[in-house]
């Protein structure tokens, strides 16, 4: 029965990442199931074992995408000083830039969805960012902590603009 459940997480987690690809690369409006499916090398019926809609793969695809970007800040304030701390974020985000390209793209395209339960997963996933920022940078005692948040998450959304385009002048200091 374990050896079940392994395969099973191993499979659904094989179908995020294959849907991470494709909604990246062709947009969640213009992907199929069918694509996720064969990216996964699975049958399609198989998505709609985990996966009841395209909708509720991709609030799982931007789970899993914002999980990563707030565990990895959440290290760096753990373990940073307060001196390296903005140094030490940027970083982290550039390294999730350059690993995890297309969960990115993805919460960039997520970002002109209306849905509601979509729009609600971005909103949750930068509130959740800018308050571990937030309060890192009070905790440092780095002035004005609000506004260097703002410039920080303004930065960050620069960066995604550079890799998405191709612009890397973009993302120098």
């Amino acid at each position: 029965m374990a050896k079940d459940t392994s395969a099973s997480v191993n499979r659904k987690s094989d179908i995020i990442s294959a849907a991470i690809e494709v909604f990246a690369e062709t947009g969640y409006y213009r992907a199929t199931t069918a694509q996720v499916a064969e990216r996964a090398s699975i049958s399609q019926p198989y998505i709609f074992r985990f996966f009841q809609t395209k909708e509720v793969l991709l609030l799982t695809a931007l789970e899993v995408s914002w999980a990563r970007i707030i565990e990895s800040f959440r290290q760096v304030v753990e373990s940073a000083s307060p001196r390296q701390l903005e140094t030490d974020l940027i970083t982290a985000y550039v390294q999730i830039l350059e690993e995890h390209r297309n969960e990115v793209l993805l919460q960039m395209q997520a970002q002109t969805i209306q849905e509601p339960s979509i729009r609600e997963a971005m909103q949750d996933g930068f509130r959740e960012a800018r308050q571990i920022v937030l309060d890192a940078f009070r905790q440092a005692g780095i002035a004005h902590p609000e506004e260097r948040t703002m410039l920080f998450l303004a930065r960050g959304m620069l960066c995604n603009i550079a890799a998405a385009i191709g612009m890397p002048e973009l993302m120098e200091t």
